[in-house]
């Protein structure tokens, strides 16, 4: 148990940030190596190891990020991080909404190993498009409202599982033609709102539930899953800066091949 524990962390906090679709891995695993479903309460605890380790990551940021936003509203915005705070509230709103509206049916519907694999290797393929016509001379400091709304649409997308929430946000991101770096970061801050929602959401409903919760291994799962995303995404940024996205597309369209020959 202690293993599946710790592999099924490390896979969450390994792909949660990288553009390859966390919720293909954690479908794939236990089915390869026989394990039992390893629960809603264990999913929501290892996002909320992932939501730490982008809170840590990025807590220079966050902290600006908070007092522009309470500087915006007292009436004084400062010129970047206030209207930055805003964007990415707006932005946050569409998956919200039709996250709450279309839960269940997203949860019983689209949870088919083939709708994986299909929109792993399709949403791999529009990245790379994506990537490889993107002008990338726009920086985060020349972000819009429009832009980061586009960004918070195209998230919605994400609700379908295998196209990979930090895939579709990078991918608006450049096809906006913001440079890579710039997308992923506003990706990365993207994140927190949505797994906050995500993770109290399903945290609350585990809450009132009368079975029992397994704390231990909850907590191992935070701690495994924290640290190990801590590095992916310090990783991840070094190696977008240097060799783009074509490593991640290949691997996408690998793992879509692989899930098409395993549930097919």
């Amino acid at each position: 148990m202690l293993h599946q524990i710790i592999t099924l962390a490390l896979v969450q906090g390994l792909t949660e940030f990288l553009p390859v679709s966390s919720s293909a891995h954690l479908i794939l695993v236990p089915h390869l190596a026989g394990w039992p479903d390893q629960g809603i309460a264990f999913d929501v605890a290892v996002h909320v190891g992932t939501l730490i380790a982008v809170c840590l990551y990025f807590r220079k940021d966050l902290l600006r990020l908070t007092f522009g936003l309470l500087r915006s509203i007292r009436g004084k915005p400062s010129r970047y991080y206030s209207p930055l705070a805003w964007q990415l509230i707006l932005a946050t709103i569409p998956i919200a909404l039709i996250g709450f509206l279309a839960h269940d049916f997203v949860a019983t519907t689209f949870r088919s190993p083939v709708i994986i694999a299909v929109s792993t290797i399709f949403f791999g393929l529009v990245l790379w498009k994506a990537d490889k016509v993107a002008a990338q001379n726009k920086r985060f400091h020349k972000l819009t409202t429009k832009d980061a709304m586009i960004i918070g649409l195209a998230q919605v997308l994400a609700l379908i599982p295998g196209t990979s929430r930090s895939g579709i946000t990078l991918t608006a991101g450049l096809g906006l033609g913001y440079h890579r770096n710039c997308s992923a970061k506003f990706s990365f801050l993207l994140s927190i709102p949505v797994i906050l929602l995500a993770g109290g959401y399903e945290g609350l409903k585990i809450l009132k539930t009368p079975d029992p919760i397994p704390w231990m291994s909850l907590s191992i799962g935070v701690v495994v899953s924290m640290l190990s995303a801590y590095v992916c995404i310090h990783a991840f940024l070094q190696l977008l800066r240097k060799i783009g996205v074509l490593p991640f597309v290949i691997y996408r369209l690998a793992l879509g091949a692989v899930l098409m020959l395993v549930f097919v």
